[in-house]
């Protein structure tokens, strides 16, 4: 495997190499590479046919184009023709669920989600929520799935109503990371070389969006109390038209759920990695319509 490593970076070549498998990823290969200088680097190997769901291009572009917010690992290299990438590694703890819990993290969990959106930096995709289920649900279809046991088609349905109640436009999208499971936000452990307490991975999903759906997609991750997401929300909106903004992240709650649900589908399909791709999947379904059920019994939408 070093030598596998040295052949990807020539500037190894000389170098002694401890490698570790990194556990978390379902699609990709992951590896921790330290050199006896003492740098570290994260080695990602995609996937088969991640490529139905991710533009790597973009992907890495993301990168760039956010390195200089201080949030971000930087991009070492780029090899798409060997489906890899190097990034640098963020020494410190990935957060968990529990830890949204805690109220001495909010402000930490909601800093690098304030410095994207507020960047105004602009990425070069753009995700829109209804847009991108309507492509899943497309790339399901051409696999003749058989799945009667779930509504997909008037799931779908539900969620055109819905985009049509949020109304955001294009113009009014902001950067968004689109990702943001726990897992996805490291607590740093040495503060003096990084730039900002809590870093954000795993770029493969931004793009200019809606902030409502990057934190409902946060929520439907870590699935905590509902005052517990109010809380986090006002620090976020910074206790600013709470009844709207805790309106529109809840219009956007299946959203995330429906988008990971097909995807799930689509990997049971084509993933040669063992996994419960049902299971995860038929979770974020009865997610996404229990969130469907509040916001008609809640707000009295006709859905």
């Amino acid at each position: 495997m070093d030598e596998f490593f040295k052949q990807l970076m020539p500037e190894w070549k000389d170098l002694i190499l401890e490698t570790q498998i990194l556990t978390g990823g379902i699609t990709n290969r992951l590896y921790r590479v330290r050199t006896s200088q003492g740098e570290e680097y994260v080695v990602r190997h995609y996937g088969d046919k991640t490529e139905l769901f991710i533009d790597r291009d973009v992907e890495m572009e993301n990168l760039r184009r956010m390195e200089v917010w201080g949030v971000t690992p930087k991009l070492i290299k780029y090899l798409p023709d060997k489906r890899i990438t190097i990034v640098e590694f963020i020494p410190g703890l990935p957060l968990k669920n529990q830890d949204f819990l805690n109220e001495r993290f909010w402000e930490l969990i909601v800093r690098p989600i304030k410095i994207v959106n507020r960047s105004r930096v602009v990425l070069p995709s753009i995700f829109n929520p209804k847009a991108e289920v309507e492509r899943l649900y497309k790339i399901l279809k051409k696999m003749n799935p058989n799945y009667p046991e779930f509504d997909l088609k008037g799931t779908i349905n539900i969620l055109v109503k819905i985009d049509e109640i949020a109304q955001i436009p294009h113009s009014q999208y902001v950067p968004c990371h689109n990702d943001l499971l726990a897992d996805n936000f490291i607590l740093v452990s040495d503060e003096e070389k990084y730039k900002e307490p809590v870093y954000l991975i795993d770029w493969e999903y931004a793009g200019m969006g809606t902030p409502y759906y990057d934190l409902a997609d946060m929520f439907q991750e870590i699935l905590v109390p509902k005052e517990v997401e109010e809380n986090i929300l006002r620090i976020y909106w910074e206790d600013e038209n709470m009844d709207y903004n805790i309106y529109m992240t809840n219009l956007f709650k299946p959203f995330p759920d429906i988008y990971w649900f097909l995807w799930s589908l689509i990997q049971l399909n084509i993933s040669s990695i063992e996994f419960d791709y049902y299971h995860y999947g038929k979770i974020k379904y009865e997610n996404a319509k229990k969130n469907i059920n509040y916001l008609r019994e809640y707000y009295n939408l006709k859905l």
